[in-house]
């Protein structure tokens, strides 16, 4: 089954210090099926390896292998968020426009949300959004 995974879900693994079992096994069930993100992502998860790189926690090599293995996988990219509905949401669960474009996207495909966000995993559960659990 396809899901909707945060830059939360996935990006421990390219973090030598840090727990990566979720995103180990959100990442399997993408390669074994899809996942849908915002296009917000691609920002994210760049943005959160040049901070990882600044603070020592990974090299510029490092960013490159993840990069490169992120590229491999079946990500699809939703380019056409509803905008009422990712306000909406980010109003009425107080969270981030950005947080809301996932929360917004697995409402919208019907799909699993894959975080560990806390806020974003009340906001699921609030809105009725399946969220996608370590087996």
């Amino acid at each position: 089954m396809a899901l909707i995974p945060d830059t939360s879900a996935i990006i421990s693994i390219a973090f030598d210090d840090e727990d990566s079992r979720y995103a180990q096994e959100v990442i399997e069930a993408t390669a074994a099926d899809q996942a849908i993100v915002p296009t917000l992502f691609w920002f994210e998860v760049r943005n959160t390896l040049l901070v990882g790189e600044r603070r020592k926690r990974n090299t510029v090599d490092q960013t490159a292998a993840f990069l490169a293995d992120l590229a491999m996988l079946p990500f699809e990219i939703d380019h056409q968020p509803r905008e009422a509905g990712v306000l909406d949401l980010a109003r009425r669960h107080s969270l981030t426009a950005y947080d809301a474009a996932y929360l917004e996207l697995a409402l919208r495909k019907n799909l699993p949300l894959a975080t560990i966000d806390r806020a974003l995993i009340r906001a699921a559960d609030a809105a009725g959004v399946n969220v996608w659990r370590l087996k």
